[in-house]
């Protein structure tokens, strides 16, 4: 059976831990369908109005970006406390340069996104999950000022999913056509 991501005369990459594999692929899950998933439910509370569908789309892009919030955090935990494989020597300056700015930029952006989303709903007030319970308020009510941050929310979240299919290229780049191991490294597979 051969391997995922390397060739015949290449050792396996170091990887991973489980958790940190674990974490990346529930996060990219999570990542992949919330930002269609917010720019549809923004666009269909434009055309309707904010019909009981709309208001269902919302609640539930609040508790899945809630949840990408700890689900990041406890990634910083496992990250600082596991840390990281060697970046493979295959990696150029260039790559290594641009790997560490997209991944530092994604961290940001996962952590930011969240919190923004967070406060905008805290100073709206939005709070409200399914009629099941409320998030806790971060800021107080005001509701020019949720606009303003739902806004910057909303754009933020555009770059974080042009940041992640930058991040898709980059590693199917290294698994087609490099294959140096990269992909192998995060594979939540064996």
């Amino acid at each position: 059976m051969a391997t995922l991501d390397t060739t015949a005369t290449q050792a396996p990459a170091a990887r991973y831990s489980f958790a940190a594999r674990a974490l990346h692929w529930i996060v990219a899950i999570f990542v992949i369908c919330m930002v269609p998933l917010g720019l549809y439910m923004a666009a269909r509370g434009e055309a309707t109005n904010f019909d009981a569908l709309t208001g269902q789309l919302y609640d539930l892009h609040k508790l899945a970006g809630f949840t990408v919030l700890w689900l990041v955090v406890l990634r910083f935990f496992v990250r600082l406390r596991r840390g990281a494989p060697p970046p493979l020597a295959t990696l150029t300056p260039f790559e290594r340069i641009a790997s560490g700015a997209v991944h530092h930029l994604l961290y940001m952006l996962l952590l930011i996104v969240p919190v923004l989303g967070w406060a905008g709903i805290s100073a709206y007030p939005a709070l409200n999950i399914f009629g099941f319970f409320n998030l806790p308020a971060i800021l107080p009510v005001n509701e020019p000022l949720a606009n303003r941050i739902l806004g910057m929310h909303g754009l933020l979240a555009q770059l974080l999913g042009i940041l992640v299919l930058v991040h898709v290229a980059a590693v199917l780049r290294h698994r087609f056509i490099k294959r140096d191991g990269v992909l192998r490294r995060m594979w939540p597979l064996n």
